[in-house]
């Protein structure tokens, strides 16, 4: 190191420069810096360049992209944090920097502090929207899980829903806790969602779950990206993130929050043997209200039986009725002819009037007769006369009419006449056939 305490000697900026640079490293090869990230950028080639600020003043910092992917909490503006590090002097600009090489919350207060403006922010926007939560499907043929593969919450949720109802359960794993651990559970709720429908691998619904933690350890699912992966979701979502105390903003978007990773388990699936001793007290419910519906028409049918006459009886009665009506017709008749024969008595006529109204009677209807026979088909042919019809026996009267018919039926007194109509004269050409 240069003597800084000579007064005398020169020396070069270049020299300076390496004396500070030497000085400052060496003296502060690993620091805890607490501060608000103020100004972050990634640059193209994923490193991070960003400030830490006080009321007083600014720290220039930077992240290396190895660091940046493995870090707990994601930089951020506005994010108070405490970047543990190594302060380095950059000779060219003589600025010097804070190397972050790994970043936490700075305490509980400024974590809740966040989220309570994320969840403001989120309000605003209408992700927590209960209008907007889809229904939890009774009996899904298939259940995605996002979570860690290993560790008790996975092998809770399937030993949970094999107890209850086993069904499909596919697992896309996820890490749950780290600086990578949002960005893969919101890829992964996407990726469910992009399946083909009638794959069998896509879920009915999806449980998003981790198990217990501080708040720092369950940050991932207050992430942004993850928020809005739940709330763009086709599927329905569960949360279970934490114990039944942790509340996640992923649990104010999900379609239904359950207070642990078991409790979603149990939220997704009834359990099949209440569902089949449900299904056998339906059963009898109905086969005993059918009996009972049974029973009741039976006896309106008897009670009906039993206030309807047998046809035997009605019979009888009928019967019974008809012999009556004789016995008066008879009786009636009767006493008709008796009044009769009394009127006659008590009049004046005698026989010979009575015979003579007879004889009056007969020759009026012989009179009557005689002028029937007169007008008859018969006797109007006898005098000459003939009776023209169609071959369906149908009367023509007019030439007309006898002209568009092919054949004519002719009859005299003595039969009849089958006769032809050319269209030329109108002759008529034909054979003597018998009387009827």
């Amino acid at each position: 190191m240069l003597d800084l305490l000579s007064e005398k000697k020169e020396y070069s900026v270049s020299e300076i420069s390496f004396a500070i640079k030497q000085l400052v490293e060496t003296a502060f090869t690993s620091v805890r810096v607490k501060g608000e990230i103020f100004g972050a950028k990634r640059s193209d080639s994923g490193h991070w360049y960003l400030s830490l600020k006080d009321e007083n003043s600014i720290l220039s910092a930077v992240c290396w992209r190895g660091v940046a992917g493995s870090l707990a909490v994601k930089i951020a503006d506005g994010v108070e944090v405490v970047a543990t590090g190594r302060i380095t002097t950059f000779n060219g600009r003589s600025s010097y920097q804070l190397v972050i090489e790994q970043l936490e919350i700075a305490g509980q207060g400024a974590l809740l502090k966040l989220l309570e403006e994320r969840k403001q922010k989120f309000l605003a926007e209408g992700l927590f929207d209960p209008n907007h939560k889809k229904k939890i499907p009774y009996l899904p043929q298939t259940i995605g899980v996002v979570t860690s593969p290993t560790g008790a919450v996975i092998r809770d949720i399937i030993h949970r829903i094999r107890d209850r109802f086993p069904v499909k359960i596919v697992v896309w794993p996820t890490p749950v806790q780290g600086a990578d651990a949002a960005d893969k559970i919101a890829a992964a709720i996407r990726g469910f969602n992009h399946l083909d429908k009638t794959s069998a691998l896509c879920p009915d619904v999806i449980i998003v779950a981790r198990g217990g933690g501080s708040l720092e350890d369950l940050w991932a699912f207050n992430e942004e990206n993850v928020v809005r992966a739940v709330y763009e979701s086709q599927i329905p979502i569960i949360s279970a993130v934490g114990h039944e105390t942790d509340t996640m903003l992923i649990d104010y978007v999900s379609d239904l929050r359950a207070p642990t990773p078991t409790g979603a388990a149990e939220f997704a699936v009834p359990v099949k043997t209440d569902l089949y001793h449900g299904l056998q007290t339906t059963d009898l419910r109905l086969k005993n209200t059918i009996f009972r519906l049974i029973n009741e028409l039976s006896q309106y049918v008897d009670a009906l039986g039993r206030s309807i006459p047998s046809l035997e009886q009605i019979l009888h009665e009928n019967q019974q009725k008809l012999d009556d009506r004789s016995e008066r017709l008879n009786l009636a008749f009767a006493n008709v002819l008796k009044d009769k024969n009394n009127q006659l008595r008590f009049t004046n006529l005698k026989p010979l009037h009575v015979t003579n109204i007879w004889e009056s009677k007969k020759e009026y209807l012989k009179n009557l007769a005689f002028r029937l026979e007169s007008v008859s088909i018969e006797s109007v042919l006898k005098r000459g006369f003939a009776w023209v019809s169609d071959s369906q026996f149908k009367t023509i009267y007019t030439t007309n009419k006898a002209k568009r018919c092919e054949k004519l039926h002719i009859r005299f007194a003595d039969g009849i006449v089958k006769a032809r109509v050319t269209e030329r004269d109108c002759a008529v050409q034909g054979d003597l056939f018998d009387h009827f």
